[in-house]
């Protein structure tokens, strides 16, 4: 088998070429740019983490697809993929005739896969560094899922005031729909809920301490409120010593 350093090291090799590729010629290159931003900071954050926190090849399997598609997103802007005509020249039939669309649903497609490949990651992230167990071993991907889901809309909203114009609108790529974000977020959690719901039925298969860990993940570790035994102790002190 290969080794964990030589497979990471191959999907990293691939990943550098799908981009390269995907960079000669974007149809906007400031939008091409803009796009790029979040997956230099996620490209250097797994390279500065890796001898520290080394992840599964499993995990890096999955964000690697994920960057993949992000990656040709980027090269067309979300909104002008042109998944549609892909499909016609291979099957002869429109997918957006077929299916009613009106618009172009990439963007859609990547934030479901956004949630359903991701969440296995931060699943791992949480179970190995936030020692969670249980039944937040499968919650807390879910609610990370929906809350960076949340922070990305906000900042695309930034980025769209302050790119105006041409690129704010390429780089949002609402395509005319208010519910966008909304509908992208829901998409996303729907990801996670799906990968997490395939996880803990793999596990419940596979794991006799499955029901007993889930079990106990749900009781009641501490007895007393946080905080208020201390506060307490604090006042009887310093009456006890006017």
């Amino acid at each position: 088998m290969i080794s964990h350093g030589r497979y990471l090291a191959l999907l990293a090799a691939l990943f550098a070429v799908v981009w390269v590729a995907l960079a000669i010629d974007p149809w906007y290159r400031d939008d091409w740019a803009l796009e790029n931003v979040l997956v230099v900071v996620f490209a250097v954050a797994l390279s500065a983490s890796r001898r520290r926190f080394v992840m599964s090849r499993l995990s890096y399997t999955l964000i690697f697809l994920f960057l993949c598609l992000h990656t040709v997103g980027a090269h067309y802007t979300y909104a002008e993929v042109p998944y549609d005509a892909w499909i016609k020249a291979l099957t002869g039939r429109s997918l957006n005739e077929v299916m009613g669309w009106e618009r172009n649903h990439f963007d859609r497609f990547v934030h479901l896969m956004y949630g359903l490949l991701l969440a296995y990651p931060m699943r791992e992230l949480f179970l190995r560094v936030a020692d969670a167990r249980g039944f937040w071993g499968y919650f807390l991907p879910l609610d990370m899922t929906l809350s960076t889901s949340a922070l990305f809309e906000l900042f695309e909203w930034a980025a769209a005031e302050i790119f105006s114009g041409g690129l704010g609108v390429a780089y949002l790529g609402t395509q005319g729909d208010v519910w966008d974000a909304h509908k992208d977020m829901s998409l996303a959690g729907l990801g996670a809920f799906i990968a997490m719901l395939l996880t803990a039925l793999i596990n419940a298969r596979l794991r006799r301490d499955f029901a007993r860990e889930w079990q106990d993940s749900m009781m009641v570790k501490r007895a007393a409120p946080l905080g208020e035994s201390e506060t307490v102790r604090m006042l009887r002190s310093r009456e006890a010593g006017r």
